[in-house]
């Protein structure tokens, strides 16, 4: 084995587990989604499967939530939350 072929497999390596890591990271639970801290304005807070087709999304854009209801034959906002 040669240097050459001693530096390219060690580049494969390093390659094969940056590929691996990033993998662990995207399918994790939440994903790329940032934190609820971060300052982001829109931020999907939940989303729960109604059946193999349709989610129910709980979505926090600013102060306020809405309920959207996404894969049936058209989206539908189910209506906004307000605190109280």
């Amino acid at each position: 084995m040669t240097g050459q072929t001693a530096s390219l497999m060690g580049v494969a390596l390093i390659a094969i587990l940056a590929l691996i890591g990033l993998s662990a990271r995207v399918l994790q639970p939440g994903g790329w989604r940032p934190a609820s801290g971060t300052g982001r304005t829109l931020v999907v807070r939940e989303t729960i499967a109604l059946d193999p087709r349709r989610r129910l999304h709980l979505v926090q854009c600013a102060d306020r939530q809405v309920i959207l209801l996404t894969g049936g034959g058209q989206d539908l906002v189910v209506g906004w939350i307000t605190d109280r």
